[in-house]
């Protein structure tokens, strides 16, 4: 008779444990307020290319026409390029390209880099956003492309120049007014009119060659100019293209300073070359 009520009794302790661990687990998994946040998606690139091997030998060619006037062995080696010092190649990596002519020199620069979010809850591209956002913000680009007015278009005559500095437009640091017809450059007469130098006629309108957004360049792109001369010594117009896709940030640097220090680079020149370099990193990177 004492057995039986025994092994009742632990029967009723087992069922009992396990209920409560039953009851414990439902009590715990229907907790109000809890979420289950499923992690961003990554970036489209997981890698970087080559950046010396990015630019095709013909567009360097077009872009440093100076090392054409080189000796073969010093060609080969300004069209190599030299690599950027990095840390990590798979975030990071850049090249640039230097040509000394005797009535001029001309670098380019290319950066490629990858943006890694390491907050689940943001995806890459959400986080490059926001680096490109910094980096146009600090180089005080609009937001949005300026359209030329009725004003505009009855200033793009010669002596009237209604985009920045020199006969070209962009930025300048510095230098003296250099605006055709001032009177403060003596090589104004011989750079041309505005109307020539920004793709206008005199009585048109003339081409925005001002700092500002690009269409159709990638996913997100600024353009940047800058005219400089310290002291003396020539002027150099440095032209920044920057676009970003999903999450890789390319960043184009243009330079070009002629040997007199009377002479302008032409503002349109580099631009116009610095964009159709940038569509054929868009195409490397879509490979």
């Amino acid at each position: 008779m004492a057995y039986v009520p025994g092994a009742v009794l632990i029967a009723a302790l087992v069922a009992g444990c396990s209920s409560g661990t039953e009851g414990d687990a439902s009590a715990t998994d229907s907790k109000p307020g809890t979420l289950t946040v499923s992690a961003a998606p990554p970036g489209r690139y997981r890698t970087l290319p080559e950046a010396c091997r990015t630019i095709p030998l013909a567009t360097l060619r077009d872009l440093l026409p100076g090392a054409a006037l080189l000796p073969e062995a010093q060609q080969e080696k300004v069209y190599q390029g030299t690599p950027a010092g990095t840390f990590d190649t798979d975030r990071r990596v850049g090249c640039r390209w230097t040509s000394d002519a005797p009535d001029a020199s001309r670098s380019i620069a290319i950066d490629f880099e990858r943006v890694v979010s390491y907050d689940p809850s943001v995806s890459d591209d959400d986080r490059a956003r926001e680096v490109y956002a910094k980096k146009q913000e600090a180089a005080d680009i609009p937001l949005s492309a300026p359209l030329p007015d009725a004003a505009d278009k009855d200033t793009a005559s010669p002596g009237n120049t209604p985009t920045g500095d020199g006969n070209t437009g962009g930025k300048s640091a510095g230098k003296p007014d250099t605006t055709p017809g001032s009177g403060t450059d003596p090589s104004a007469g011989a750079t041309g009119s505005a109307g020539d130098a920004a793709g206008g006629t005199a009585g048109g309108p003339a081409e925005n060659l001002q700092p500002r957004v690009l269409d159709r360049l990638g996913d997100s792109a600024f353009l940047d100019d800058s005219l400089t001369r310290a002291g003396s010594a020539a002027q150099h117009r440095t032209v920044s293209v920057v676009f970003r896709t999903s999450n890789v940030i390319v960043t184009i640097e243009y330079t070009a300073q002629p040997a007199l220090s009377t002479e302008i680079p032409d503002s349109r020149e580099l631009q116009e070359k610095a964009q159709a370099l940038g569509q054929k990193l868009v195409d490397r990177l879509s490979e």
